[in-house]
């Protein structure tokens, strides 16, 4: 990657991707132009779409690639590593231009306001212990749970946000949302097995 652009904001560098006149483009073309911050960009481009009208199913298909990145965040390898049927599957460069345009304008807001602060969050410890937060988040995050993917992508890509602007506070307010997140999910489960229960003492009355 050119030196250059690496200055770029995100948000730039999205645009540059979007605007490429080749019809398809890879996620390793992606990974490879946002170059040294890379990490950080993923967790934010994988889950800032599970805002957005997608598909049935497509909450997995973009939460799958957080499973597999951020590990590798965890144990600090230096670049990302996708298996290559992922990869090097092409994606059609209008569907992701689209998806873009609708992240840039939010992304180039928080970009104007967000600066290099509380920057002991980061580091050694403080990345390994995002990874950490942010594998358990994905892993959430594929579940066929409805509207549940909201909050854990919420929280997934502000921390990415967070780790490139260096923002502690990006970064504690990911934190609470992540807090928020596993409490609907351990109140939801709870709810889940209690209407179960509830159903089959009810079936149990009936055939007795």
């Amino acid at each position: 990657m050119d030196p250059q652009d690496r200055k770029l904001a995100l948000s730039e560098v999205m645009r540059e991707i979007a605007d490429d006149p080749d019809p398809t483009v890879t996620l390793g073309e992606i990974i490879h132009r946002l170059g040294h911050r890379a990490f950080g960009a993923m967790l934010f481009l994988f889950a800032a779409p599970n805002w957005l009208p997608m598909p049935p199913g497509a909450s997995t298909f973009l939460g799958l690639p957080l499973v597999l990145l951020s590990p590798q965040m965890l144990f600090g390898v230096r670049g990302p590593w996708l298996p290559n049927f992922i990869d090097e599957r092409p994606i059609k460069r209008e569907r992701v231009a689209q998806a873009f345009e609708k992240m840039i304008p939010w992304l180039e807001k928080v970009q104007k306001i967000s600066k290099p602060r509380l920057t002991f969050l980061f580091g050694s410890v403080g990345d390994r212990v995002i990874a950490l937060v942010c594998f358990l988040l994905a892993l959430v995050l594929i579940l066929p749970i409805p509207l549940g993917n909201m909050a854990p992508a919420a929280a997934i890509a502000l921390f990415g946000l967070a780790m490139l602007q260096r923002d502690g506070i990006l970064a504690l307010i990911a934190y609470a949302i992540s807090a928020v997140s596993i409490g609907l999910l351990f109140i939801g489960g709870r709810a889940a097995i209690v209407g179960l229960e509830k159903l089959i003492a009810m079936l149990e009355r009936m055939m007795g």
